[in-house]
């Protein structure tokens, strides 16, 4: 809600638990013309914004990752979180505001791109899944620290003062600052290098992050990149590519279809369907982080051992289990500790199985030559469905919760069934190898 000009939101509405559920009030801020706008609309635009540069960040990532190399993009993509941060901690007006919103949305899609690509790049097979969960790590704790730190502040501050969304923002400048830090002493891919002719500097890099025969690697990663050494430019639509292009499109879009951000998006919004208030909604939130956290640490100790396709297996299944009893909750109106129960189920599922998983496979399987623009295309089409799901979430939970669940736990068993009879194992392969299997080599 907005003071002096009210918008009240209701679960029905769209509604960024940053700038709604976390500071209600933005009332200093000033538009073109007098203050905020009390239209909802507004607040759509707020978070529109984001979601609409996280598109346009995983789309357009690709193709400058490969001219210029994935550290630099990297380096460039901390900028603009930074700017970001100091954007919207600072802005002068609602379209400041959003703009700053919007570029924060670019860097969030481009480094879902390139990130988990350059770990892919650099890791030994045998240790590949664990490192890319890092990254998935990383966003857990990011998102647990989001939420403690924007409690910090509520509790500090007052959830009601009108400086205390600019300190929620502000904080992300520190991150941001040391992923640009971070950025500029990594050494470059050595996929890349290979590409670039620079096989000597790749055997180096090899060498470096332990693969047992840097020489022989670096000739396998030349002989599946031999067509685009040569001068040919591969192109990412074609028969050659399909299936292992169709592959990560599947596993992308089940990411988003197991309605992990209804759960993210609107936590607190579910809490207090439980009879809590803002404050308790907001320390409830942490315990979701928290159950995040332990079950991605989970799946780090499990993800090479077990393999991608068993934890998404695993995970159908609890994930149609907690669905169906958070459905249970929405058509019954039960409050109280089940409502945490389900909501813990659903998160933990995701953390283990898809959270862990989707970063790693969808670069396993894309091949060499066409890696980053593939990434970039299934990226972009895990945020539409992102944007998709956490839109409509809302206007079918206004009518019955329990069909969105409902529809989330029918996906689940649709994914179990796709996963078991399509997706191929790649624990302990190199990416070459998976390459030839999937009938993708030059």
């Amino acid at each position: 809600m907005i003071r002096g000009r009210r918008c009240r939101l209701r679960l029905s509405e769209r509604r960024d638990p940053l700038l709604e559920l976390l500071h209600p009030t933005l009332r200093d801020l000033p538009s073109t013309s007098t203050v905020i706008s009390p239209h909802c609309a507004e607040t759509f635009r707020a978070v529109s914004s984001a979601l609409i540069g996280t598109m346009i960040g995983a789309l357009l990532a690709g193709r400058p990752a490969d001219w210029w190399g994935r550290r630099p993009v990297l380096a460039l993509l901390a900028v603009f979180f930074a700017l970001s941060a100091v954007g919207c901690a600072l802005a002068w007006n609602w379209h400041a505001l959003l703009f700053f919103r919007w570029l924060g949305g670019v860097a969030v899609g481009g480094a879902s791109v390139v990130c988990p690509m350059y770990i892919t790049e650099i890791a030994p097979a045998r240790l590949r899944g664990r490192l890319v969960a890092v990254s998935q790590l990383n966003i857990v704790v990011g998102i647990l620290a989001a939420y403690f730190s924007n409690y910090l502040v509520a509790r500090g501050l007052g959830a009601e003062h009108p400086q205390a969304w600019r300190w929620m923002f502000g904080v992300m400048t520190a991150p941001a600052a040391a992923f640009l830090v971070t950025a500029l002493l990594i050494p470059e891919s050595p996929r890349w290098l290979v590409k670039r002719g620079r096989r000597a500097q790749a055997e180096a890099v090899l060498a470096r992050f332990g693969h047992e025969h840097p020489a022989g690697e670096a000739r396998e990663i030349a002989d599946s990149l031999k067509a685009e050494i040569a001068g040919a430019r591969p192109r990412l639509f074609q028969r050659q590519y399909l299936k292992p292009l169709l592959l990560a499109c599947m596993i992308g879009a089940f990411n988003q279809l197991d309605g992990i951000n209804a759960v993210i998006y609107y936590t607190a919004d579910i809490f207090r369907m439980a009879g809590a208030d803002q404050t308790s909604a907001l320390s409830q939130s942490v315990i979701i982080g928290f159950t995040n956290l332990a079950m991605t640490i989970l799946a780090m100790a499990l993800i090479d051992r077990i393999g991608r396709k068993a934890l998404l297996l695993i995970g159908s299944v609890t994930f149609v289990l907690s669905h169906a009893l958070a459905a249970w909750v929405f058509a019954t109106h039960a409050q109280g500790w089940i409502v945490i129960v389900a909501m813990m189920g659903v998160v933990g599922s995701h953390a283990y199985s898809q959270g862990a998983v989707v970063w790693v496979i969808i670069n396993e399987l894309l091949p060499n030559a066409v890696r980053a623009s593939g990434s970039a295309v299934v990226c972009f089409l895990i945020w539409v469905l992102c944007a998709g799901v956490s839109w409509s979430f809302p206007v079918v939970a206004a009518r019955s919760g329990a069909y969105a669940f409902g529809f989330f736990a029918l996906m689940m068993v649709l994914q179990f069934i796709l996963v078991a009879r399509f997706l191929p194992e790649t624990k302990g392969v190199s990416l070459e190898e998976l390459q030839q299997r999937l009938g993708a080599a030059d």
